[in-house]
C-alpha cells in the first residue's frame, strides 16, 4: 500500500461536491516532495551537505598535507655552526660535515655557503644589508635515509667536543607542533560536520511536523480505513529519504566540483609565488580517493538522517495525538 487512492477510503456523500485533498487523489503520493516546502527543504539539505562536504574535504586535505609536512621535516636534521673569533668557520663547517657523514642513517649532507646563509635572513631583515659585522651562523642540512631513525647522541657529543659552538636540531619540536596543529584542524572539521548533520536533522524535524499538520485530514482518513501508524511513518520516511538523497547529492556534487576546480586553478598558479605558497601549504590541493569516499558517505548519511528523523518525528506526532 504505497499510494493512496480514493477507492480505498469511504466514498463521499453525493451532496458533498467539495474536491478531494491532493493527497487523496488517484496516484497522488501521501507526502508530496515537489511542493514549495519540499523544494525549500531540499535546498536547505543541499546547502548543509555542501558545507559538511567542504569541512570534511578540508580536514582530509590538512590531514594528508600534514603527513607530508611531518615526513619532510622528520627526514631532515640541521647542524648550526655559530661563528667563533678564535676559530676558522670554514674548518668548523668541514669538520661538522665529516662527523655527520660518519653517522649511520645519514643519506646526504649539504653545507650552506656564507652567501646562502645570509639569504636565509632576507625575509626577516630585508635585502641590501651588510652582514659582515653580524655573527651569521652557518647551516648544514642532513637528509636521512628513508625509514632510518639514527641515534644522534654520539653525533651531538662529537660536535660538542670537536666543533665548539655547533648544535644539532632534529626538529622534534616542529614535528610535534605540526601534529598538534593538524589534529586541531581535523578535530574542528569533525565537529563542524557533526553540527551540520545536527542542523539537517532539526530542519527535517520541523519540515516533518509541518507536513503532518498539513496532511492531518489525510492521516485521519488513513486511520479510518485501517492504516497503522507504522505504515504512515514508513510513507513519510520513504518520501523524505528521497528528498534528502536528492538534496544531499546536489550539495555533495557541488562540493566535489568546487574542490576539483580549485585543484585545477592551483595547477595554473603553480609557477607564481601564490601558487608556490598554496602548494607548500596544501600540496596539489587534491583530497584523494579517501576524501571523495568521505564526501559520498556524508551525502548518504544526510539522506539517511533525513529518513530516520522524519520517521521518528511522525511516530512521536501520532503517539502524542493518538
Amino acid at each position: 500500500m504505497n499510494d493512496l487512492t480514493p477507492t480505498r477510503g469511504p466514498r463521499p456523500q453525493a451532496q458533498d461536491k467539495r474536491p478531494l485533498p491532493a493527497s487523496l487523489r488517484r496516484n497522488a503520493p501521501l507526502v508530496p516532495v515537489d511542493s514549495a516546502g519540499g523544494q525549500a527543504l531540499a535546498a536547505v539539505i543541499a546547502i548543509l551537505t555542501f558545507l559538511a562536504a567542504l569541512c570534511a574535504g578540508g580536514a582530509e586535505l590538512v590531514a594528508s598535507s600534514s603527513t607530508q609536512w611531518r615526513s619532510d621535516v622528520a627526514r631532515e636534521v640541521t647542524i648550526q655552526v655559530r661563528p667563533n673569533p678564535q676559530r676558522s668557520m670554514e674548518d668548523d663547517v668541514a669538520r661538522a660535515v665529516a662527523l655527520a657523514r660518519q653517522t649511520p642513517g645519514i643519506e646526504e649532507t649539504r653545507a650552506f655557503s656564507k652567501a646562502e646563509s645570509e639569504r636565509l635572513l632576507e625575509p626577516w631583515l630585508g635585502t641590501g644589508l651588510d652582514f659582515n659585522d653580524l655573527p651569521v651562523p652557518r647551516l648544514i642540512v642532513l637528509k636521512l635515509e628513508v625509514g632510518a631513525k639514527p641515534d644522534f647522541t654520539k653525533l651531538r657529543q662529537s660536535l660538542r667536543e670537536q666543533v665548539p659552538g655547533a648544535s644539532l636540531d632534529d626538529h622534534a619540536l616542529w614535528v610535534s607542533r605540526l601534529s598538534t596543529m593538524a589534529n586541531t584542524i581535523i578535530g574542528v572539521g569533525v565537529v563542524l560536520v557533526a553540527l551540520v548533520l545536527l542542523a539537517a536533522g532539526l530542519a527535517v524535524t520541523f519540515a516533518t511536523r509541518g507536513a503532518m499538520a498539513g496532511n492531518r485530514e489525510v492521516v485521519d482518513v488513513l486511520h479510518f480505513v485501517g492504516a497503522t501508524d507504522d505504515f504512515i511513518a514508513r510513507e513519510f520516511q520513504r518520501r523524505f529519504f528521497k528528498l534528502g538523497l536528492r538534496g544531499s547529492a546536489v550539495g555533495a556534487g557541488a562540493a566535489l566540483v568546487m574542490t576539483i576546480s580549485l585543484g585545477l586553478l592551483t595547477q595554473t598558479w603553480r609557477a607564481s609565488p601564490t601558487g608556490d605558497q598554496l602548494e607548500a601549504l596544501f600540496g596539489s590541493f587534491n583530497i584523494g580517493w579517501r576524501g571523495y569516499v568521505v564526501v559520498i558517505l556524508i551525502a548518504f548519511a544526510v539522506a539517511l538522517i533525513t529518513g530516520i528523523v522524519s520517521r521518528l518525528t511522525v511516530r512521536r506526532f501520532l503517539n502524542g495525538n493518538g
